[in-house]
């Protein structure tokens, strides 16, 4: 079966050497019996690898059905998918056919299966063995004759690890894997969605298709997509609808990019997975500031502390000059990855202990406002890139919407 032909079939977009393995894995497996797992992140379109199994297998003139195992409460999950006896639980007020029952001859796609609860998982793999199961509420083994492909996001090994999902279904499962890359990892196919969805809801609305500048489609290659395909597709739409110029900048394509896709900074982050790429909210980095003054803080605390208990003077010398620059001149910090809302302020009294000997103790008060740390950033920022907003967004690692926002709301427009 040639691979274009499936892909005008069932509308794929994109050229790249790991969607067509994928899809080849599809065709040659859909004449078999075999279980299949198809692995990859959200919104990679693993929905779609079901489908081609079942039009091009025996059983294509059967019933197809997609299940989405996440979206089923715990307590139903046994009788929607194998059915239940009238009176078996309270609501039972018939009989009911599962979808084991209603797919028989056919196929069976399970979304997102890692979710499945123990007790069902046993069923399942029951199944899976034999083609038996059970109604709930009734004795009765009864047969099916059903073709599973299941599919997940998650990492298998750390669900077997920890006890959340059989070993022996994964495996059951896992006769044929199927691996759809994130949308990161096929940048030659980014462009044509884009085109494809452009021209989409340009019919869809009435309106010209959009067009990106040399520099926006590079941003737009570059960007992570963390919502894969479903974010792009979006996106476009966003874009197409709120947008009255229809030949998109780098600067407009970024208001719509969320900043979930960018690192610290605002570089793009980009052929990294997305659960280990440093990607920092804005809440986050207050947060990280806040927590690098505090180790700032306690640092400064156990030097004067070693100091008085050596009975020897402070003095401020390259050895400790990093530590005091960043925790009382911050202002000359370039990087500012350690401000502080206001100066710690070190007080060291001597009291007598009775015994003639003199106890100093050191006492730090320390403004950990969040409130205060925001607005220092944003005016650091602001400062350094001369009222620039773009670039100190971007230095901040938030987006010029959010940072517009941020100068309204602590009044710091100039």
């Amino acid at each position: 079966m040639d691979i274009r032909t499936v892909k005008q079939r069932f509308e794929i977009i994109g050229n790249s050497p790991m969607l067509n393995r994928a899809l080849d894995i599809a065709v040659q497996v859909a004449p078999t019996n075999m279980s299949v797992l198809i692995n990859g992140e959200s919104g990679t379109g693993k929905e779609n690898i079901p489908k081609i199994i079942h039009a091009y297998s025996a059983r294509k003139h059967a019933p197809y059905i997609a299940v989405n195992c996440g979206a089923i409460p715990e307590g139903t999950i046994d009788s929607e998918l194998f059915g239940h006896e009238k009176g078996s639980f309270t609501g039972a007020t018939d009989s009911r056919k599962g979808y084991f029952e209603e797919a028989n001859g056919g196929t069976i796609f399970l979304d997102e299966v890692a979710e499945l609860p123990l007790q069902t998982q046993v069923r399942l793999l029951r199944v899976l063995e034999t083609g038996e199961y059970i109604r709930v509420g009734s004795s009765k083994v009864q047969k099916t004759n059903v073709r599973v492909v299941a599919a997940t996001n998650v990492e298998f090994s750390n669900a077997i690890r920890s006890g959340k999902f059989r070993e022996d279904l994964y495996y059951r499962l896992n006769q044929v894997p199927v691996y759809l890359p994130p949308l990161r990892d096929r940048k030659e196919d980014i462009p044509l969605l884009f085109a494809k969805f452009t021209s989409d809801f340009a019919e869809k609305y009435k309106m010209p298709s959009l067009e990106l500048t040399p520099e926006a489609r590079e941003l737009m290659v570059n960007y992570s997509w963390p919502g894969n395909i479903r974010q792009l597709k979006n996106i476009t739409e966003q874009i197409n609808v709120l947008e009255q110029e229809r030949t998109i900048s780098a600067d407009t394509l970024r208001y719509y990019l969320p900043h979930e896709g960018f690192g610290a900074g605002g570089l793009i982050v980009a052929g990294q997975n997305s659960a280990s790429a440093q990607n920092f909210t804005e809440r986050e980095i207050l947060y990280k500031v806040l927590f690098d003054m505090k180790n700032d803080l306690n640092d400064l605390k156990q030097l004067v502390s070693g100091m008085m208990q050596s009975g020897s003077e402070f003095v401020h010398d390259a050895s400790n000059a990093e530590l005091v620059q960043r925790v009382f001149a911050p202002e000359n910090n370039s990087h500012f990855t350690s401000p502080v809302a206001a100066p710690a302020v070190i007080r060291l009294p001597q009291t007598s202990n009775g015994t003639g000997n003199n106890e100093q103790h050191i006492h730090v008060e320390e403004s950990l406002s969040l409130q205060n740390s925001e607005k220092d950033l944003i005016e650091r920022a602001l400062k350094k890139h001369r009222n620039k907003r773009k670039y100190a967004a971007e230095e901040l690692g938030i987006s010029e919407r959010t940072l517009y926002r941020k100068i309204k709301e602590y009044n710091l427009a100039k």
